[in-house]
């Protein structure tokens, strides 16, 4: 039995009421599924309504042409006043009242009224009287030259199995177009998210460890600075006691872990700490704290442990403060432009990383560039992806094998792209516009070793460091 979802999987179609007279004549032939031939022997119909049987409320404009119907106008079935369809056999008419007219036509019924043959038909009471109801149906131009033969009917199944397994094989065609990630880039993805996610701690409990931030009046060391020390050491190790690779003794990192975790040794400076880089020390911690993290991404990233010694040495004092920076986007805030590491003491603000000795020239691209790799909105697994593109680049000073570490990089480089197609269709650029990130931290970088060395050359401010940023920072990679 058709129904109004009939329409649909037949394929019919809407039309513009602006329409040409050959292009509506051409839209009633594909719909009806009926020959040219068959179309021509139709008789025209002109205004078959009889608006005298029914109610005014009831009866629709059935004086119009199918195709010159009103859109706008409620759909109300011209036969029995309930909600139309839409134009079958002829005119505007309920499911129901198209079903009666079908069945009687095709059995070539014959119904008499028992009443005076005038009965009102509405939607209740439609079943009362079928010799008024079909009389009805004549009236307002229902026609059954409209009503599809068998051949007709089946012709019009089988053009529907068509469109259908055509559809189907459309969209097979479109799977096998849609973008995906081999087995291969879906593991590293989830190697570099599981090597952050145990290498980055977003409650930042640590950071009680460090220094105490101070940001006004001058910087005095006490015996709680050794303590402070110690403790972060002890977190130093446990960090990395977690990781399969803290024990490997191929990754040369054990002189600079040991020297960050001797730093509690070296001798105080008593009061003699300038009081305009009243934050050094606690910075320098975070700083410190920051690249043993880094290292211990790193030596997670798919081949990165294959490489010599040497290389991944340079690779890390050359990327490690592009990391840093690339990291704390997590903690940046659009707001107020400034860094939330949880609790209030360690909210950082530019004024505060000016007390410890940088300045504009460093923090307003600083700025810039967090505001802006902010609003990418990137994905985690794209974030981890670009860290570790900007750890693996091959042609940071000191490394040796630079065609080993570029295949790395493209490697990852690739995953990156198919994960940017996977889940942005739209975003061509996206990709672009990530890789333009990595070349502005190189600016920085250059421009934080600049204030570095400037930095260090002061014995004073230069004893607040930590080994292991000494380590990282100061020595020119050969």
């Amino acid at each position: 039995m058709s129904t109004a979802t009939d329409q649909t999987e037949l394929g019919w179609t809407e039309m513009s009421p602006t329409a040409t007279r050959e292009t509506r004549r051409a839209h009633r032939i594909n719909n009806l599924g009926l020959t040219e031939e068959r179309f021509q022997v139709l008789p025209i119909v002109q205004g078959h309504a009889n608006t005298s049987v029914m109610e005014p409320t009831v009866v629709s404009t059935s004086t119009l042409a199918p195709d010159e119907f009103d859109r706008n106008i409620p759909r109300i079935c011209g036969v029995c006043g309930d909600k139309a369809t839409g134009f079958h056999f002829n005119a505007m008419t309920c499911e129901g009242c198209k079903g009666f007219f079908r069945r009687s036509m095709k059995r070539k019924a014959s119904f008499t009224c028992p009443f005076n043959g005038s009965c009102t038909i509405t939607k209740d009471n439609r079943r009362h009287c079928q010799a008024c109801r079909l009389k009805r149906c004549v009236d307002i131009g229902m026609m059954k030259e409209f009503i599809l033969t068998d051949e007709e009917v089946q012709r019009k199944k089988d053009l529907i199995q068509r469109r259908k397994d055509e559809e189907a094989q459309r969209e097979v065609e479109r799977e096998a177009r849609r973008p995906r990630l081999s087995d291969e880039q879906s593991q590293v993805i989830a190697t570099l998210v599981e090597a952050h996610h145990k290498t980055y701690d977003d409650s930042y409990s640590d950071f009680c460890r460090f220094r105490p931030p101070v940001r006004e009046g001058p910087v005095t060391r006490s015996a709680s600075r050794a303590a402070s020390l110690h403790s972060l050491s002890d977190a130093s190790s446990d960090s990395f006691s977690h990781s399969p690779e803290s024990v490997d003794t191929k990754m040369n990192f054990n002189n600079l872990l040991m020297m960050y975790q001797e730093q509690g040794s070296s001798p105080d400076s008593s009061e003699e700490e300038g009081s305009s880089f009243s934050m050094l020390p606690h910075l320098a911690d975070l700083v410190s704290y920051s690249i043993q993290k880094v290292i211990g991404f790193a030596k997670m990233i798919p081949g990165f442990r294959e490489l010599t010694a040497e290389d991944q040495i340079a690779l890390l004092k050359s990327s490690a403060i592009e990391v840093i920076m690339l990291r704390s986007n997590q903690s940046f805030n659009l707001e107020d432009m400034s860094w939330s590491c949880g609790a209030p003491d360690f909210k950082y603000q530019i004024s505060d990383v000016t007390k410890a000795g940088h300045t504009l020239e460093l923090l307003e691209p600083l700025v810039k560039f967090q505001v802006g790799l902010k609003k990418l909105n990137l994905q985690e697994e794209e974030h981890v992806l670009l860290m570790a593109i900007c750890l693996l680049s091959p042609d940071r000073p000191g490394v040796q094998d630079h065609a080993r570490i570029e295949a790395l990089q493209d490697r990852l480089s690739e995953t990156l792209q198919a994960y940017i197609r996977l889940h942005h269709p739209g975003g061509r650029l996206l990709y672009a516009k990530m890789i333009q990130k990595l070349a502005d931290l190189r600016s920085l970088n250059e421009e934080h070793s600049k204030q570095y060395r400037s930095l260090s050359f002061q014995p004073e401010h230069s004893m607040q460091l930590t080994p292991l940023v000494l380590e990282v920072f100061g020595s020119e990679v050969s």
